[in-house]
């Protein structure tokens, strides 16, 4: 492309509030940003300035994976974005680019591999069959959120981490502290501050060890001294919260096939086709408000004719990548016959999400439970009753009511 060719003129700066959306409703505002262009300027609710947004499938992929976009720049420069506090840890993992990114990534990497994962799967299936044993027992109506699709992901993190059962209530009260905005900024800070405290001794006493859970790992690279503690543990505090976002997207899951039954029934029907109805699924949920953690460019890059200058920030959105309809045809429909589906929902690049096959394995089994164990699931109450959470950057259903 020719210097001439690049366009200077700016795209006017558009406002993107965090609006609080009910059920899998798409963000109204990112329709319109996507049909404006495909790199448009916004505003976010927090933070200074404005950024670049990236839409289309192809340009989102190559941003979230080219080196001439940094993570690392972000500490550097006030930035605009969602959240209301904005506090990041030098050595966190997703605030570093490579080498150092690489180098932390590899220190738990056995444990996200096929394998790693297939070691918990039957500890999963048979923590889940006690769950879904516990709902039959007590009978209907119940609160599907509360009693398994919160307290399944949470185990299963707890497990491949090498969490101790008795502490995953406070991993849980820890975690939901820190996802939320709504509690401010100290008392959101202060949980991620005693997550760490608490992650810092358990890591420090399996330095040396030998065994496959994440903490045993980080132990093992801490004592070989090829990560420092801060690295460990802001990794460690990384992985137990991004376990909980299951919850909120298992809850999206369910809410969309308890609304719509002849999904649930076809997903019935054919047991075969699971694995890639879950992945429709996966593009089709909209998993976040706005957007997550933004990139600063190094240089001057040109994008579709548009010049980004150096140190514009710049975000990606993994929601309308999943629905650009150049990739993904008819992109509002539930196909469950899609193929291929080349969705982003675990994002791309060096910070693609480590645990996307553990939530993969994770919605396998509970579609497979609730499913084939409880023929007769259906919403104890009418969708638009059906509480969302509030002031949260995942989105979820806080509470999912259902009857059998």
């Amino acid at each position: 492309m020719t210097e001439e060719t690049i366009a200077e003129t700016l795209s006017p700066i558009r406002h993107w509030p965090a609006l609080d959306l009910t059920g899998v409703d798409f963000d109204p505002v990112l329709t319109e940003l996507m049909r404006e262009g495909p790199l448009t300027r916004v505003q976010l609710p927090n933070g200074e300035g404005w950024a670049w947004l990236v839409t289309r499938h192809d340009d989102v992929r190559m941003v979230a994976n080219d080196p001439r976009f940094s993570r690392e720049a972000v500490m550097e420069q006030p930035v605009t974005r969602l959240a209301p506090h904005f506090i990041p840890a030098r050595d966190a993992v997703a605030f570093l680019d490579p080498p150092d990114h690489t180098r932390l990534r590899r220190s738990v990497a056995a444990a996200f591999t096929a394998k790693g994962v297939e070691r918990v799967r039957e500890k999963a299936r048979r923590m889940l069959d006690e769950l879904v044993d516990e709902l039959l027992q007590d009978g209907p109506p119940a609160d599907l959120t509360s009693t398994v699709l919160s307290p399944f992901p949470i185990a299963v993190i707890c497990e491949l981490m090498g969490v101790p059962a008795a502490d995953r209530h406070s991993m849980h009260t820890w975690s939901q502290l820190i996802l939320s905005s709504s509690h401010g900024a100290n008392v959101s800070e202060k949980a991620k501050d005693e997550m760490g405290a608490y992650f810092a001794d358990l890591i420090g006493l399996r330095e040396g060890s030998t065994a496959e859970d994440v903490t045993s790992l980080l132990g093992a690279a801490l004592g070989r001294g090829e990560i420092t503690l801060e690295e460990a543990v802001g990794l460690a505090v990384l992985l137990q919260i991004g376990g909980e976002a299951v919850t909120n997207n298992s809850g999206q899951m369910f809410y969309i096939l308890l609304t719509r039954p002849n999904l649930a029934e076809q997903l019935r029907a054919e047991p075969k086709i699971r694995p890639r109805a879950i992945d429709e699924l996966l593009r089709y949920i909209p998993h976040r408000n706005t957007v997550g953690l933004s990139r600063i460019a190094r240089e001057d890059v040109a994008i579709r004719g548009v010049r980004i200058r150096a140190g514009d920030p710049v975000y990606v959105s993994y929601l309308a990548a999943n629905r650009d309809p150049d990739v993904f045809p008819y992109p509002e429909t539930i196909d469950f016959s899609r193929d291929p589906n080349p969705h982003v929902a675990f994002g791309f690049g060096p910070h693609y999400c480590p645990g996307g096959m553990l939530a993969r394995l994770e919605s396998e089994l509970l579609v497979d439970a609730l499913l084939d164990r409880v023929p007769g699931l259906k919403l104890a109450v009418p969708p638009e009753q059906v509480p969302f959470r509030k002031g949260a950057l995942i989105r979820g259903p806080r509470a999912l009511p259902v009857t059998w």
